[in-house]
């Protein structure tokens, strides 16, 4: 049975005339659809730059949480610079259970009450850049195992590195009236109350050098005696004059990326390393820079 199709394009061709629109069979049944590819990839830039600047801003709320625990207690009834902080956290969007979990660390326990145990990773990271990584958690068998998988994972080695840096204390404190404030008085304060060295950072703050048993007693005592408040207050891992200088923009960018995957760990609590910029663009630089304490 010939079909009223087959009838009609057969007539045209016995005539001699071209098939008409309606006759023409279509490849497809669907619509052209247009990927909206540029459109989908700048909205990903986006929400991705969004959720590192909301993930960038809970890190800091969390650690001035655990800070101030530390420093005055964990009521904030009695805790003003708490009080504060957590007041500023919620405000932006903290999780209740992220701000809890800040203040009992600030205490040395867990989210579930259990006692924290500290420990250490010492790592050869890509660029032969020395690192060393601070880990608080309530395991810390699983937790440095997490971690070698990361390490591993990157190409880099766990091997001795602490070596190549010194045990210190380091108190960031921003005055209250910073204007009139002299910071040659400022320094004979800190080093009656136990500093070291002192400077000033390009944010005007300052920052006092101590030995790591009196790091978190000096600041309190500057932070009455400038009447200033405390920005940081950590013992940390500095870097000697041992630093490795960054030239190889391929292995700074891997650097990063290693960083980047230990800082996701919530058993970290700090990492510290010896690199020195290079000839490497500014932004695989910050890469690595935001990612070290």
């Amino acid at each position: 049975m010939v079909s009223a199709f087959s009838g009609r394009r057969a007539a045209s061709q016995l005539l001699g005339a071209p098939i008409c629109a309606q006759c023409r069979r279509a490849f497809s049944s669907s619509p052209a659809v247009f990927s909206g590819h540029n459109r989908w990839s700048k909205i990903k830039h986006e929400k991705g730059a969004a959720d590192k600047k909301k993930t960038a801003a809970r890190s800091l709320f969390a650690k001035n949480l655990v800070l101030y625990t530390k420093l005055y207690g964990a009521n904030p009834d009695l805790n003003p610079q708490l009080a504060r902080v957590i007041t500023e956290a919620k405000k932006s969007g903290m999780p209740k259970a992220n701000i809890e979990h800040a203040i009992a660390r600030g205490q040395g326990r867990s989210a579930t009450g259990e006692k924290l145990e500290t420990a250490m990773l010492e790592v050869l990271g890509p660029g032969s850049v020395a690192v060393i990584i601070d880990i608080e958690c309530d395991n810390k068998q699983r937790a440095i195992k997490d971690l070698k998988v990361v390490v591993k994972k990157h190409l880099a080695t766990v091997t001795p590195t602490t070596f190549l840096f010194t045990r210190l204390g380091r108190t960031s404190l921003r005055p209250k009236a910073a204007e009139g404030q002299d910071f040659d008085d400022m320094f004979m304060q800190a080093v009656e109350a136990g500093a070291e060295d002192v400077e000033q950072d390009d944010d005007g703050n300052v920052v006092v050098w101590t030995q790591p048993a009196a790091t978190h007693q000096t600041a309190q005592a500057l932070s009455v005696a400038l009447d200033a408040e405390i920005v940081t207050s950590d013992i940390i891992w500095k870097p000697t004059a041992d630093t490795v200088k960054l030239d190889d923009e391929a292995a700074a960018a891997q650097l990063g990326d290693f960083l980047a995957a230990v800082r996701d760990n919530d058993d970290v609590q700090a990492i510290y390393a010896n690199p020195e910029k290079g000839q490497i663009p500014d932004e695989v630089w910050r890469s690595i820079d935001d990612n070290l304490d």
